[in-house]
Formats: C-alpha cells, structure tokens, sequence
C-alpha cells in the first residue's frame, strides 16, 4: 500500500527540538541582525526587503514569516537596541550601594554608550522617519518596562526610601541627569559639531560636575564629588 503524506497544518503539534513557524529565536535575531545592517548601510528609505534578504541570508518567505513588512522590522531593532541598553544600565547599577558611586557608573556607560558612532548613526535614521513613524520612535523613548530613565528612576527611588536622597520627583530627577550627563556631547555628535566620540576624560569632567549639581539639588548634606577611576566607566 502507497504511503500518504500530508503537508503539516499550523494544528498540528511541533516535532520535538523544532520551532513553530515564525518563533526560532535564533532565526529572528539573524533577520534583525541583517536588517540593521542594511539600514546603517543605505538608511531606511533606500533600504530594501532583498537586500535585508541577502544581508541576512534568508528567503523572503522567511523574513515575511517573522515580520509584516520594513517598518516593523524597523521597530524590532529599535525595541532590541532599548532592551539591550536598557539592560545594561540596570547591570552597571546592580553593584551600587553609594548613591554618587552608582551616580559616575551610570553617566560614564550612558554617556560613552550615547555617543558612540554607530549609535549617533542609529538615531540620525530614527529621526529621518520620525514623521512617517512616530509610534514606533515614541516607543523607544517612553516604554515604561524597558527604558533607561526608569533603570535610574528606580536607583533614585531605592535611595531616597533609604533615606540617601531627598527628591519629590524621582522622574524629574532622573531626566535632569540623563540630560546634563549626555545633552551637550549628544547634540554635538547628533548634528555633527563633534566628529568623534569625546574621549574619557572629557566624559569624567561632565559626569562628575553632573553629579555635584545632581546631589547640591537632592543630597542631604553637601557631597564632595571626586573623580573616580577608569575602571568604573
């Protein structure tokens, strides 16, 4: 008797040791990782579904599988880049038990993290499609499970219930950081006033000042900040 086969329905249950369509994770992440290449290469609007194909060594069927189309393999990497930084930050902060210790860790990996070229290039891309997208770019900004502002927001938090720091406003604070850590060096680098990454000493001498402003407003008493070692950026 001739043996039947049948193509496998979605109904169907999974061999053992294989994803469902569209959920290997290692699949995904080669898709995205072809993807950001591509973008970085020719931007967002010159980039094209093949050349994320051939960057990322896939069939187009198996791109379309994961994601729906450019845009949302575009908010993908916007989401993994949030994730991994965010994560990051929150690892730097993990090991702080003093509040101006956990203050110079963070502003040196934010800012040396936020001034990096191919993060400068990342986010001149998310500008340019800002108009055409601004959900997706808001997202990056405002996810409130996965965003470095809420990583320091909690430090804050976790200081002032200590009794380390008097602060009212904890986001506020945490924005008022972020900005003086990052907001002159970022801009420059951003409209391209500042052609490379500053160098460490230029990081220390802005975190550092960052941090005599940050603990003259919510210190209890009033700190002496002094500069820390390389091997706390």
């Amino acid at each position: 008797m001739a043996r039947q086969t049948r193509k496998l329905e979605r109904s169907d249950p999974v061999p053992a040791g294989r994803f469902a369509a569209g959920e290997d994770p290692a699949k995904r992440e080669q898709i995205i990782d072809g993807a950001k290449s591509v973008f970085m290469k020719l931007g967002f609007d010159a980039a094209s579904m093949n050349d994320i194909t051939r960057e990322a060594g896939v069939s187009k069927g198996t791109i379309y599988v994961y994601f729906q189309n450019k845009e949302d393999l575009f908010g993908a990497i916007i989401a993994r880049e949030r994730e991994r930084i965010t994560l990051r930050m929150r690892d730097i902060l993990a090991g702080s038990e003093e509040v101006e210790d956990g203050l110079y860790r963070f502003g040196m990996g934010f800012a040396t993290h936020i001034t990096a070229s191919q993060v400068i290039e990342a986010m001149r891309i998310v500008i340019g499609v800002v108009d055409r997208m601004p959900s997706v770019c808001r997202h990056f900004f405002n996810s409130p499970s996965q965003n470095v502002r809420t990583v320091l927001d909690d430090f804050i938090r976790r200081h002032v219930a200590l009794g380390n720091l008097k602060v009212e406003d904890t986001d506020l604070a945490a924005r008022q950081f972020i900005d003086m850590v990052s907001g002159t060096f970022f801009k420059l680098r951003l409209f391209g006033d500042l052609d490379d990454a500053p160098p460490f000493g230029e990081i220390d001498h802005v975190v550092t000042g960052a941090i005599r402003v940050f603990m003259a407003a919510y210190g209890l008493h009033n700190a002496s900040v002094t500069t820390k070692t390389k091997e706390h950026a």
